[in-house]
């Protein structure tokens, strides 16, 4: 009897420690993005940010803790707090060209690591967690004594200005600015799969989390999320600066953490900024989701308004101002 239950729990852990690793497997990249054209975002108003992006500053380095040189526009736009605008997946600071010189203050627009012209990695970083120091180390170079600190970011963007009000540099902000955040896969406010934008590798990144809760982290470096990025996109004058797939390590860096709702908490004031017709993310769901957990928040639903669109829109640059004034 005794035997039989010895030769049970040796089976049992070997299926467990078996399980991750065939989930990871059972899980394969499909060649850097989704085959379907007719999912996904609507890039069709691209083109003109990526023509205005060629008029914005060129990028200067600015030295993080491991040495990497952190690609940085700078717009100094007259007196007013430091604004960093954190782009959304997949592209690079170039969406901020039109936003960008409309903010009072010192704007900055950093190339997150793994993306953009020198990205180090693309697609990647060293070890979760490092999206969040390298806001840190650029806050710390550029803040002036005194000077109040904005973080704004778009999408995923404002995913990673959620996880990190909610981490160990939180207190460096004090305020922050969300366009059509992305909350958490499993957050009322996001549509399947990003509305089609995002094929994630659900099995994998299953297998991966339940090696890192035994930590266990070797393999994160595979690949984890694929990005529906158009053709004609990739195809253009800035195509080359794309980044179509994400590993286990940066993907994870890129969103709030497992309880995103403890990180919303964690935001300072706030304001949201979303398109009624957004395609990845539902709009209307933003202040009933976040009001009962931080009622520091204020709400814009812009009509006609997509997701990508929503960065470019003049109502969000007057958001945005109003938001800001003052500080």
């Amino acid at each position: 009897m005794i035997s039989a239950l010895v030769r049970m729990a040796i089976i049992g852990a070997g299926v467990m420690t078996a399980l991750p690793f065939v989930l990871i497997l059972s899980d394969r990249p499909a060649g850097g993005r989704p085959a379907d054209p007719q999912a996904g975002l609507d890039f069709s108003g691209l083109s003109a940010g990526q023509s205005s992006g060629s008029q914005m500053p060129d990028p200067t380095s600015v030295a993080m803790r491991d040495g990497y040189d952190l690609q940085v526009r700078s717009y100094r736009n007259g007196p007013g707090p430091l604004v960093v605008l954190v782009h959304g997946s997949g592209w690079n600071g170039l969406q901020y060209a039109s936003l960008a010189p409309q903010i009072a203050g010192h704007v900055l627009v950093p190339d997150l690591r793994g993306h953009g012209g020198a990205p180090g990695r693309r697609g990647d970083v060293a070890y979760i967690g490092q999206l969040e120091d390298d806001l840190a180390d650029l806050i710390a170079a550029r803040v002036e004594p005194g000077q109040k600190v904005v973080l704004l970011g778009h999408s995923s963007g404002g995913g990673l200005v959620v996880r990190f009000a909610g981490g160990d540099h939180g207190a460096m902000i004090d305020r922050a600015v969300l366009l059509a955040p992305f909350l958490k896969h499993n957050a009322p406010t996001t549509r399947k799969n990003s509305g089609g934008w995002a094929r994630p590798l659900t099995r994998r990144i299953v297998g991966l989390s339940m090696l890192n809760a035994v930590g266990i982290t070797r393999f994160n470096h595979l690949s984890a999320i694929e990005f529906n990025m158009p053709q004609e996109v990739l195809d253009g004058p800035f195509g080359h600066l794309a980044t179509t797939s994400y590993s286990f390590r940066l993907n994870t860096s890129y969103a709030p953490r497992g309880d995103y709702l403890q990180d919303i908490k964690s935001l300072p004031d706030f304001l949201v900024i979303a398109g009624e017709k957004d395609e990845a993310f539902v709009a209307e769901g933003y202040e009933a989701l976040m009001t009962p957990v931080n009622p520091r928040g204020r709400y814009v639903t812009v009509p006609n308004v997509g997701h990508l669109a929503i960065v470019d829109a003049p109502a969000t640059a007057l958001a945005v101002k109003e938001f800001l004034g003052g500080i």
